[in-house]
């Protein structure tokens, strides 16, 4: 895959564009005059597909700021970055520099081409730290579903684990400083899969768990977890028929294991996802949980 830059102007200054000024959610609510966002930045090609990402950031910010990537869910085969176009404009209300970016999908492309996108996402950032303005050292990851798995990886996975890919600016790391997953698969070798999971997760990895078990345990994160890994928050419901909670709590094992920072909240009777009270409880949960590391005190 082949992961470059497609601008001839810097990113502030396309920030700064007139036709830029006025930006409305999807939802239809006015993004804030405090917040620019920019849609469909080529963040590489692969083969022919271009892949993109959307970007929020304060408008005012004098000091490098932390950078959050969002990923989207979907099953590695469907979905849309712009379900986040909401989440990342808050993000920026809080002072962030924030990504939602998309990446391949399955069955057409199986794994690891959905990492290795979100990990060329990672490094096409850090690589224009300057120009966005925001700190290469302060990267976090927040994922749903699919998306939670992938983000996952971006916190326990490093260089020597070999999918990073063929992507652009190899000098620049991909691992994120923290992650926070809803409803996430952690171990997709484990017997507690669903049967209504399998299939999608044979079609993101090309096979069985009989055919290709090596694979299904290379696509696990708890497999690469270890010490000095990524803090991790993992929200996770009790009553999900995708992602059963004994998968969190096998993620728990592994940190703790491993001396990994972080927290798992169950919630009790939830399935695959939740709406409000609790989606705003735990995205102020995530908020928190991000500021506490990716803003320490100074």
């Amino acid at each position: 895959m082949l992961c470059r830059t497609v601008f001839s102007v810097s990113l502030l200054a396309l920030f700064a564009s007139a036709g830029h000024a006025q930006v409305v959610y999807p939802d239809g609510t006015p993004v804030p005059e405090s917040v620019q966002i920019r849609v469909g930045i080529e963040y590489g090609r692969a083969g022919e597909e271009s892949l993109l990402l959307d970007l929020a950031r304060p408008k005012v910010s004098a000091d490098p700021l932390p950078c959050v990537v969002v990923i989207h869910g979907g099953a590695w085969r469907a979905g849309t970055r712009q379900v986040h176009l909401k989440d990342i404009g808050r993000l920026a209300e809080r002072g962030y520099v924030a990504a939602s970016v998309s990446y391949r999908f399955c069955p057409q492309h199986t794994f690891p081409a959905q990492i290795e996108d979100v990990k060329c996402a990672v490094r096409y950032l850090r690589a224009n730290a300057d120009t966005i303005n925001l700190d290469p050292q302060r990267i976090g990851a927040v994922g749903f579903s699919a998306g939670a798995h992938l983000a996952m990886l971006l916190g326990v996975m490093d260089p020597a684990d070999g999918l990073e890919g063929q992507g652009g600016w190899g000098d620049q790391s991909s691992k994120v400083q923290v992650v926070v997953a809803f409803a996430g698969p952690t171990a997709l070798d484990a017997p507690d899969i669903p049967e209504v999971s399998k299939p999608l997760v044979r079609d993101f990895l090309g096979g069985t768990a009989d055919e290709k078990a090596d694979l299904y345990r290379k696509a696990s994160p708890v497999t690469y977890v270890t010490k000095g890994d990524a803090p991790m928050l993992l929200f996770q419901g009790t009553n999900d028929p995708l992602v059963p909670y004994t998968q969190a709590y096998r993620m728990l094992e592994a940190m703790q294991a491993a001396g990994v920072e972080g927290r798992v909240e169950f919630l009790v009777g939830a399935g695959h996802g939740w709406g409000d009270p609790e989606r705003e409880r735990t995205f102020q949960a995530m908020f928190e949980f991000l500021d506490r590391y990716l803003k320490p005190a100074k």
